[in-house]
Formats: structure tokens, sequence, C-alpha cells
């Protein structure tokens, strides 16, 4: 009989620690998708090197550092610093690229990386309102 209470015990520890997640995770995916990303003027970019920060919202669970390179009012180079979350290559070279192709951060998500888009495109925000 001990056995079985334990058990049960057990077990609703672990239900209410997954309640608990679920909550966390989903209170986290409400915060990003409202994120604003700023519609920033690029010709009016100085030249210079900028690092931007991104605390990663309310869990710091995608806090990511880059460096943007400007070169006559033009993004000529974005890389990825310091990260919490695990980016691939192909996902920075493909959001990167589109921000340097396109000269503007109204870029469309990565598909099926919507939260990590915004989180690594509110870094390069922060960078380019330092080059203003």
């Amino acid at each position: 009989m001990k056995r079985h209470l334990k058990f049960l015990v057990i077990g609703l520890a672990a239900l209410m620690f997954l309640a608990c997640s679920c909550n966390k995770l989903q209170k986290e995916h409400e915060e990003a998708r409202n994120v604003e990303i700023s519609a920033i003027d690029f010709s009016l970019l100085k030249t210079g090197i900028y690092d931007g920060y991104y605390a990663g919202g309310m869990y710091q669970w995608r806090e990511n550092e880059c460096r943007v390179e400007v070169d006559s009012g033009r993004v000529i180079d974005i890389e990825l610093i310091e990260s919490e979350a695990e980016y691939t290559l192909e996902f920075l070279d493909s959001l990167y690229g589109c921000i340097i192709r396109q000269q503007n951060l109204q870029v469309d998500a990565v598909c099926g990386a919507t939260l990590d888009t915004k989180a690594c495109l509110k870094g390069v925000e922060d960078a380019l309102i330092k080059a203003l």
C-alpha cells in the first residue's frame, strides 16, 4: 500500500511539474509573438561595427548578442557572437542574408522558427539603433 502511495505522489508531482512548465512555455511564446521590430531607415546608419543584445524575453531562453558591420548606410555583415539558443548555421545565414539583401529588418520569419527569428532580429535592431 505504501509503495502505491509513493508512486501516486511521484506521479502527481511530475504532472504538476509538467503543467507548470507548459504554462511557462506558453507565456514565453505569447510574449515573443508580440515582440515588435522597429522600422529602421538603413540609409541613416553610420559606418562602423556595432554590438547588439537581446535579453531573450521573460525567461532569457533566446538571449543573444550579435555584431553588425555598417558601411555608408548599408549593413554589410552580421554575425552571432553569443546565444543561449543553439541556432544552426543555415538558420543564421538565411535570416542575416535576408536582412543584408533587403537592407531592412522587416523580413519574413524563417519557416518554423518565428520566435527565434524575432529574438535574433531584436539583437540586430539593438545594434542598428546604436548606429543611428
